[in-house]
This record gives structure tokens, sequence and C-alpha cells, in this order.
């Protein structure tokens, strides 16, 4: 394992071709204007090589939601993946407590990421996650403060190679700041997704990341 990879390039040059191009296709993509991504350290123990990724929906100076996306590349390949790459990812937003309360609401958040992908007409395998909500209530010296509700997903999924051994890493990032949007109750980018169910606008701003 390189112990040198980190989300800002180093030891990318010595990675395999396969993995040059992955990372170059998430470096060259395009989002849509609300979403701020920059690289950050990658984790050096989950395969011989990572790269990531992390990200904030911006309206202002309001955090909508804000996320983390890992590329994992074993040139040797991974039964568990069933391939040589896999994507991981932690999303998170903060809720209404009404919102945070519906019992259909981690199934919902579930489906958002298979169809963000389905929707960018991905192939892709083996997905895995949970889907976690939490509340906090304050008291004492708090009390004043108003109760909290936040959704994290924590998901994994092997992209499909294509040309090369090449996995379309871009329309995965995009796919991802699909979910990203969603989650923080954007509208939907572009036609044909108005049917789209998306979460309320938040009511104040998050912590700082």
């Amino acid at each position: 394992m390189d112990d040198t990879q980190e989300g800002d390039g180093d030891g990318i040059g010595a990675a395999p071709p396969a993995f040059q191009a992955a990372v170059q296709a998430l470096r060259g993509s395009r989002l849509r204007p609300q979403i701020e991504v920059e690289p950050t350290r990658a984790p050096k123990r989950l395969a011989p090589f990572a790269y990531a990724l992390e990200a904030a929906v911006v309206d202002g100076e309001q955090d909508l939601a804000d996320g983390r996306l890992v590329l994992l590349h074993d040139p040797a390949g991974h039964d568990a993946w069933r391939g040589t790459f896999r994507l991981v990812t932690l999303v998170r937003a903060e809720l209404e407590p009404e919102m945070a309360a519906d019992p259909l609401l981690p199934e919902v958040c579930w489906s958002w990421l298979t169809g963000a992908l389905s929707a960018r007409g991905l192939s892709y395998g083996e997905p895995s996650g949970t889907v976690t909500r939490a509340s906090s209530h304050y008291f004492g010296g708090l009390a004043e403060r108003p109760a909290a509700s936040q959704i994290e997903i924590r998901a994994s999924w092997t992209p499909r190679e294509g040309l090369g051994g090449v996995p379309d890493a871009s329309a995965h990032l995009a796919a991802w700041c699909d979910l990203l949007a969603q989650v923080a109750g954007l509208p939907p980018a572009g036609p044909g997704d108005a049917s789209v169910v998306t979460l309320p606008q938040r009511r104040g701003p998050q912590q700082s990341r």
C-alpha cells in the first residue's frame, strides 16, 4: 500500500493508469454551482490506492448538507467488491423535526442514492450502507437552543468498469452530487426531475465544517 495517497494528489503519478484516469475524471468534473467540492486526505488502509473529495451544499453562508466521497482501487481485485474499484460515501444534513419523525425516511433516503445512480444511467454492483437519523435536545445552560435532527447516509458501491478497466468516475461524482443536493432540499437540477421528492429547506445554518 502506498501510504502517501492523499486527496491533494500526492502519489497519484505512481498509481496504475486506470486509477490515474479515474482521478483525472473526478478532477475535471463540472458540478452545479451550489456544491463546493475540494480534495481531502484519503484513508490509507482501505485499499492500495485511494482518492477523496469533500463537498458542501452552500446557500450564501449556510451549509445545507455536506459529505465525503472516496474512490478506492485495488488492482488485484477485491472479493467483497466484485471489482477493482469501490466508492464509499458519507452524506449528512439537518432536518426539520417533523421530517425526521417520518418512519419511511430511511427507505426514502436510500432510494435517493440508488435513484441518483440510475438516473445517470450508471451500472454498479454490491451496494451496501446505512441511513441513520439522530435528534439532539438541549437542557440547562443550552435549553434555549431548539431541538435539532440530522440524517446521515453511509454507503458504498462498486462502479462497473468500462474501456481500459476505468469506471465513469465523473458520472458517479455527478450522481453523488445529485444525492447531496436532494438531501439538502435543493430543487431538481434539470428537466425530468420535477417528480423527485426533496427535503424542505433548513431552518438555520449548520455548524461550520
